[in-house]
């Protein structure tokens, strides 16, 4: 979705490769070892780093242990780690902020990319409680939020404004509007 994000821009492109497994933590990423293996083979600008909410102290120990690991094999091909900040369960919707933190401290330690996506989510919701984020297991993104996270990603990475860039899949304009001025309201926040 970024890259489509990116070509919908019309600035630079950005190609994406994912090694992402089920339920897998970051820890389980360096154990598994194709992450790394990707890494090395560099030529990558920025490596995004994710797991799940991370909420939890152990999980927030976890996420910032193997972001510092993570952050040495990325530094070695010369590019830059950055954090993406997900987003709490609807079950666990009190969870943001614990999130966030997480994410933030992670970022820090690693001096990487803090990429604000559950707090795009709430600036939505500001402004629109209705609009759908959370897709029927009430964890995982809908298409919405995935262009929403897209948006405020392409603007960390980039620095250019998601205003008018429009979603690679039918959507009201106005609904477009809503989520481009949330991810650089939220980007201008940080």
């Amino acid at each position: 979705m970024i890259a489509a994000v990116a070509r919908a821009a019309r600035g630079p492109g950005i190609d994406c490769v994912a090694v992402a497994f089920p339920n897998y933590s970051l820890e389980d990423h360096w154990q598994r070892g194709d992450a790394a293996t990707a890494i090395a083979r560099g030529r990558w600008t920025t490596v995004v780093l994710q797991q799940g909410p991370s909420a939890l102290p152990e999980s927030r120990v976890l996420l910032r242990e193997y972001a510092r690991k993570f952050a040495g094999a990325i530094r070695r091909v010369r590019a830059a780690p950055a954090l993406y900040m997900v987003w709490p369960a609807s079950a666990r919707f009190a969870d943001f902020d614990d999130v966030r933190t997480s994410y933030q401290l992670a970022a820090r330690d690693v001096r990487g990319l803090f990429l604000p996506v559950g707090e795009a989510w709430r600036t939505v919701w500001k402004r629109d409680s209705r609009v759908e984020l959370y897709g029927p297991d009430g964890f995982h993104p809908t298409q919405t939020a995935t262009y929403l996270a897209a948006l405020t990603i392409y603007q960390r990475l980039t620095g250019r404004s998601p205003l008018g860039v429009p979603p690679p899949f039918a959507m009201p304009p106005a609904r477009a509007a809503l989520l481009q001025r949330a991810a650089a309201d939220t980007n201008a926040a940080l």
